[in-house]
């Protein structure tokens, strides 16, 4: 295993009204902010600090597009899952910074879309690419809604049959090594990356979301998309299953601000408390990190830590994006947001290839070599009767054979018709009347 320290980045929601006071230095790697004390105010954090100092592997700044979020937070994830490392992606920061703008993307425009959508894009891309490998996607859409887990693919969803809170709800279960299994959330197969963006939309349109002081469309939950992929050298018994999860976590509210009451008050109650305890783990992780003797970290405090056990702390290659609203109002919830992310930044994880040996393969690769086998010992033997003829029903099979070997582009298709020369030379005759039709017709 090696060791794999979570990569932290910043990216700054564009503004209107009057920003904080910060410098982004070093090759937009160390974001400067400066505090001047201001004793009227109840927003200035820390009076006794002027001068803040944050580092990130990146900072983007209001002005950075979607693309380049992409290309150095995702795109290196998706090269890793496709090598068979597992990844997990999530955004952090407080209510309407970005978070889901950044990880799903805009409705209006095609240059708008997210880290989700342009992973499936560069995922499906690759499949094509990589031609000497077989590549199987599956993918599935957990809302964490006031700490129970739901199905966001669930059919009984589509066309309003039920409610989510009446789905039953996604319950964690977790085998004797320490694994957690998710019962009652579904997998989806997705052949195409049509297949995989309609998944995304179908589950988006089944999020939980309300309209707050805050934020005019304000996601109420966390939800994990996930894509499973499953890849196979051709010609090898080795397989390669891994994993990305896609996370946009619900943002962390002050309620004195927000003014929330009610429903919204209670979800706040849960948002806030989720991330407690994903604080709490992290400090944990860090303390480990640090040498210090930390045996528990408390994943099963909430459903959403308990997901991503191995995400924080376990076999994942793992970056997190943080959100910040640099308006100068919002200067306490910013600097927290950073000074959580430093604090991310010293967990380290241990990576691993995850590839077995699938024994369904070697079954029928064992099976096919006793059949070719018995076919060569016949023909050694003299086993085949010279004098049989070979009816037009058989020729006629015999061609169909011969096409569907031609048009197959796997490097390992095979031609099987038995230890019989007749047919044998059937089949050099069918190959060479199309290699002659082949050349007229290109001639």
């Amino acid at each position: 295993m090696a060791s794999h320290k979570i990569n932290i980045f910043l990216r700054l929601r564009p503004v209107k009204k009057t920003k904080c006071q910060y410098e982004l230095v070093e090759d937009a790697q160390r974001m400067v902010v400066d505090t001047p004390k201001d004793p009227n105010s109840n927003e200035v954090v820390n009076n006794s600090k002027e001068r803040h100092e944050f580092k990130f592997n990146k900072i983007f700044d209001m002005d950075s597009r979607q693309e380049e979020v992409f290309n150095l937070v995702a795109a290196p994830t998706v090269q890793a899952a496709l090598d068979g490392f597992n990844g997990t992606i999530f955004a952090y920061g407080q209510t309407g910074s970005g978070k889901t703008f950044t990880i799903t993307g805009g409705p209006e425009r095609y240059d708008d879309r997210g880290i989700i959508p342009r992973t499936l894009s560069m995922l499906f891309g690759e499949f094509k690419r990589r031609s000497d490998y077989q590549y199987q996607a599956h993918v599935s859409y957990l809302e964490i809604y006031n700490d129970s887990g739901y199905d966001l693919l669930d059919p009984s969803l589509e066309n309003n049959v039920k409610a989510l809170e009446d789905l039953p709800k996604v319950k964690l279960m977790e085998d004797d090594d320490g694994n957690i299994h998710l019962r009652n959330l579904s997998a989806h197969s997705a052949m195409t990356e049509e297949d995989a963006l309609n998944l995304l939309f179908l589950g988006d349109t089944n999020r939980t979301t309300s309209e707050t002081p805050m934020n005019l469309a304000s996601s109420r939950s966390h939800c994990i998309f996930t894509i499973f992929v499953t890849a196979c050298q051709i010609g090898t018994d080795v397989i390669r299953k891994s994993k990305i999860h896609l996370v946009d976590l619900a943002g962390s509210e002050r309620v004195y601000k927000t003014q929330a009451a009610g429903t919204l008050l209670k979800e706040s109650k849960y948002i806030n408390s989720s991330l407690h305890f994903l604080e709490m783990v992290i400090v944990a992780l860090q303390e480990r990190s640090n040498g210090q003797a930390r045996s528990h970290v408390p994943y099963r405090n909430s459903m959403m830590t308990s997901v991503l056990r191995d995400s924080l702390g376990g076999n994942c290659k793992t970056s997190m994006i943080a959100t910040m609203n640099p308006d100068r109002n919002h200067t306490d919830e910013s600097m927290s947001t950073c000074r959580f992310a430093q604090r991310v930044a010293m967990v380290s994880n241990a990576v691993k290839v995850n590839e077995e040996v699938d024994p369904q393969l070697v079954i029928r690769r064992l099976k096919k070599e006793v059949v070719d086998l018995r076919e060569e010992i016949a023909l050694l033997k003299g086993a085949d009767d010279e004098e049989t003829e070979i009816s037009d029903e058989t020729q006629k099979h015999i061609r169909e054979l011969v096409a569907s070997y031609v048009s197959d582009k796997a490097p390992d298709a095979a031609l099987s018709v038995g230890p019989h020369m007749g047919k044998i030379r059937l089949c050099f005759q069918f190959l060479k009347e199309l290699a002659q039709s082949g050349a007229q017709a290109s001639g």
